[in-house]
C-alpha cells in the first residue's frame, strides 16, 4: 500500500492476538496490509495452536512466546526484535486480564490480590513494555493499547475491568506526555463491545452487545476490522500530529447517554 497511510518499510509488534477473532488479530492483519513487518507473540503452549496460522498467514518475522505474568519473557521477547531489526516503529498493546472472581463480583468485593493481577497484566504491562521500546523507537514510533468505554460511565457487569481501564487511559496520556520529546506517540483504541474470547467472561454480554448496537447512531457494532483501519492509521506517518488520546470505535455509541 502506497500514500500516506503507508507502513512500507516499517516494524511492529503486535501483543495478545488468541484467535481469529482477536480485536489483535483485526488489527495485526490491517497493519500487515498496510505493509508493515510484524513480531507477534502468543500466551502459552496451549495458545500456540490457536495463533500460530495467524502469523504465518500474516508473515510474521518474528513468533514469540510472551507471558506477561513471567519474568524475562517480555525482555527476551524485546531482545529477538534488537537482534532481528535493530528497531521497532509501532506496538500494538491488546493484553487484558482478570481473575473470573473478581471480573463478577463487586468492584468493593474484589480482592486485593485480583485488583492488583488485572492492574499489573491490562494496565503496567503496556508500561513496561513502552520502557523497552523507547530505545528502539530511534525515528520515534507510535504505542498502541486497547481500552473500552466502561472506563468512563458504569457499564452493567464490566466492574473491576472500569477502574483498570479508566487507570490504563490515564497511563496513556502520561506516557504521551513522557515519550513525546523522542517522537513517540501514544494512543487508546476505544472499541465498542465484540464478542472475542475475553469478552466472553463478561456476564451478560450478549445484552451489553445489545445494548450498545440500540444506543449507536447507526445502531451497528464496530467490527474488528475497523479497529484494525484505525491503527494502522495511528501507525502510520498519517497520524504523526496525534498523542494522547482515546479513540473510540464504537459507531458514535460512546456520545449518547
Amino acid at each position: 500500500m502506497d500514500g500516506p497511510f503507508s507502513l512500507a518499510g516499517k516494524r511492529g509488534l503486535v501483543a495478545g492476538i488468541a484467535n481469529d477473532k482477536s480485536i489483535a488479530y483485526g488489527c495485526a492483519r490491517w497493519l500487515r496490509h498496510a505493509g508493515a513487518e510484524l513480531a507477534v507473540t502468543y500466551l502459552n503452549e496451549k495458545a500456540r495452536p490457536y495463533v500460530e496460522p495467524l502469523a504465518e498467514e500474516l508473515e510474521a518475522g518474528l513468533f514469540l512466546p510472551c507471558d506477561v505474568r513471567n519474568d524475562g519473557d517480555m525482555e527476551a521477547v524485546f531482545r529477538a526484535i534488537e537482534d532481528r531489526w535493530g528497531r521497532l516503529d509501532f506496538i500494538l498493546h491488546a493484553i487484558a486480564f482478570a481473575p473470573k472472581e473478581d471480573l463478577h463480583a463487586r468492584v468493593v468485593d474484589s480482592s486485593q490480590e485480583g485488583f492488583g493481577l488485572a492492574m499489573d497484566i491490562s494496565c503496567h504491562s503496556f508500561v513496561r513494555m513502552a520502557r523497552l521500546a523507547e530505545p528502539l523507537m530511534t525515528d520515534g514510533g507510535s504505542l498502541m493499547t486497547l481500552t473500552y468505554y466502561g472506563s468512563e460511565r458504569v457499564v452493567e457487569h464490566y466492574n473491576l475491568m472500569g477502574p483498570v481501564k479508566a487507570a490504563l487511559e490515564s497511563t496513556v496520556r502520561y506516557m504521551a506526555a513522557e515519550l513525546g520529546p523522542q517522537g513517540i506517540r501514544v494512543h487508546a483504541l476505544s472499541p465498542g463491545p465484540l464478542k472475542t474470547r475475553a469478552a466472553s467472561g463478561i456476564q451478560r454480554f450478549d445484552e451489553l452487545m445489545d445494548k450498545a448496537a440500540a444506543k449507536a447512531p447507526d445502531h451497528r457494532l464496530s467490527t474488528i476490522d475497523e479497529v484494525g483501519t484505525t491503527a494502522a492509521f495511528l501507525a502510520s506517518d498519517a497520524a504523526s500530529g496525534i498523542t494522547g488520546g482515546i479513540t473510540h470505535v464504537d459507531h458514535g455509541a460512546h456520545v449518547i447517554d
